[in-house]
């Protein structure tokens, strides 16, 4: 996807009943086991790294259980919505291990360290509605709707500028960790990008002329 410029939204959902159920505990009694540090290193973590680099939305559709690093994946979205029957689940304490693929970080952002704290080292599970009250999904929406609900989302992002969503998708990410001071000299860089491109100028016509804009992503 980040090399096809054609896609300009993405919606990340499972195949099944669950978003994603996370790793098969079965495998780790296989002899040939990798070693945890290892498996998380090359096996989950370059796709959070992947999801985060990506310069286009993610909007996750939660279709059900998010649990262990399958709630990681969730919470790498840029956008989350979930179905009525979804949950959220970090159960790494209840087997002896540490949330990861980026649930540290990401927690505590999206909820808040109190909450973070509670839900990474309590693991209790999370209904789709609890998950809206403490701001980990922006909305909850009945199972048979969330498809149409994510697509909704996607198309409307599709038709946004999609160097400005990327230029906002990396300032995001980057004020977690910055002051004020810094996080205004990089407004005023990206701004600087994005007030040069033909989609700003496409923009700013389509605002004088009351028309709906269309942006080609130059």
């Amino acid at each position: 996807m980040a090399r096809d410029r054609a896609v300009r939204a993405v919606i990340l959902t499972g195949a099944g009943r669950a978003f994603c159920a996370g790793q098969d505990l079965k495998e780790r009694l296989e002899p040939d086991a990798a070693p945890l540090a290892v498996e998380v290193r090359d096996r989950y973590n370059p796709i959070i790294t992947a999801m985060r680099d990506l310069d286009r939305p993610i909007v996750g559709a939660i279709n059900g259980v998010a649990a262990g690093a399958g709630a990681s994946l969730a919470f790498a979205c840029d956008i989350r919505i979930a179905a009525d029957t979804a949950s959220f689940a970090l159960a790494f304490g209840r087997i002896g291990l540490v949330p990861d693929s980026g649930a540290t970080w990401f927690l505590p952002r999206l909820v808040g360290p109190s909450k973070a704290a509670e839900l990474a080292l309590l693991g209790d599970s999370l209904t789709a509605t609890d998950a809206e009250r403490f701001g980990l999904v922006t909305r909850v929406v009945p199972a048979d709707e969330l498809p149409d609900a994510a697509r909704a989302i996607a198309t409307r992002l599709a038709g946004l500028a999609p160097q400005a969503l990327a230029l906002t998708k990396r300032a995001l990410d980057r004020a977690w960790d910055i002051d004020l001071e810094t996080a205004l000299e990089e407004e005023a860089y990206r701004q600087g990008i994005a007030g040069g491109t033909s989609d700003h100028r496409e923009g700013l016509a389509a605002f004088l002329d009351k028309r709906p804009p269309r942006f080609t992503g130059e």
